[in-house]
């Protein structure tokens, strides 16, 4: 699961976190694991035709504004290259999200899952309202089961499948 980055006259990116290193970063334009910032259509053909994913996407709406874009630009800076965590970490990050604690201003990961990083970047970008710990949301938060509570106006529309071009 990831986020689109459609910004003027940039191509459409996929900001997200994956263990491969299937494509270049478009940020470093290296390849790495962890968090990273690939061109959409390639992101979208590999995990189809590779991994044998079926792409879906909602639209945020309303648009966005270039302050919200500016955030978007500042968290995948801040965050690029970030590595994915262990399978372990991940279930144990994961769990502490459903724990109350106390939120911390400015969050530091030492590792980021998917959902992690699109949560980082909404609340960045102040899409989300619920000061949540970013390791509560999953993928399933963002999928259209789940309410996700978006800043007043905002919202995800509904879930439209995306047809995968053969390489």
């Amino acid at each position: 699961m990831g986020m689109s980055v459609v910004i003027e006259d940039l191509p459409p990116l996929m900001w997200h976190a994956e263990l491969g290193r299937s494509l270049p970063d478009m940020w470093t334009g290296t390849r790495q694991r962890g968090v990273q910032l690939h061109d959409l259509r390639e992101a979208v053909v590999v995990w189809a035709n590779r991994y044998g994913q079926r792409g879906w996407l909602r639209q945020l709406e309303p648009q966005v504004t270039p302050e919200m874009e500016d955030a978007a630009l500042r968290t995948v800076a801040r965050l690029d290259g970030t590595p994915f965590p262990s399978t372990a970490r991940l279930a144990g990050r994961w769990l502490r999200g459903r724990l109350p604690s106390r939120r911390a201003k400015e969050l530091a990961l030492e590792s980021a899952y998917c959902a992690e990083v699109v949560a980082v970047t909404y609340e960045a970008m102040g899409l989300l309202t619920n000061r949540k710990q970013p390791n509560w949301y999953d993928p399933g938060r963002f999928w259209s089961g789940d309410d996700l509570d978006l800043a007043t106006g905002y919202h995800l529309g509904g879930e439209i499948s995306v047809r995968i071009p053969k390489d």
